[in-house]
């Protein structure tokens, strides 16, 4: 087991995924899978200097600070690389109580039952009031 301390540059692989690594935001404290974004480097790096998280929007092609609009930020308390170098868990304290655009408390909220879907989400705020859409 090795217990060098090497530059995060050299572990995080952005080549496999085009420039992108998977980022996976759970809550700090109940363990909870907030949701599923992406990174470029230069989000990773904001993160890591902001101790927020920053996440690449692919639908905008711009650096996402979460909460930037919303107000729902998340501060990082602990980030963690995979084996394979192509993912990030951020281990977060979730500042306003909801993640998901949709203003549920998770983007995970939708659980299959057989064929059916069902909501079972905990609605937070009202997105049409937040985001104006």
């Amino acid at each position: 087991m090795s217990t060098e301390h090497e530059s995060w540059r050299g572990v995080v692989d952005f080549a496999k995924g085009g420039g992108l690594v998977t980022a996976i935001a759970q809550d700090a404290e109940s363990g909870e899978i907030l949701m599923l974004a992406h990174m470029n480097e230069q989000a990773l790096a904001r993160t890591l200097e902001l101790g927020e998280a920053v996440y690449w929007s692919r639908s905008r092609q711009r650096l996402w600070h979460k909460g930037e609009e919303s107000g729902n930020v998340q501060r990082v308390r602990e980030l963690r690389v995979d084996c394979d170098g192509d993912a990030i868990l951020l281990r977060v304290e979730q500042l306003g109580a909801a993640a998901c655009h949709t203003g549920k408390r998770s983007c995970f909220f939708r659980q299959l039952e057989g064929d059916a879907v069902r909501d079972v989400g905990v609605q937070v705020f009202d997105p049409r009031e937040v985001y104006g859409k």
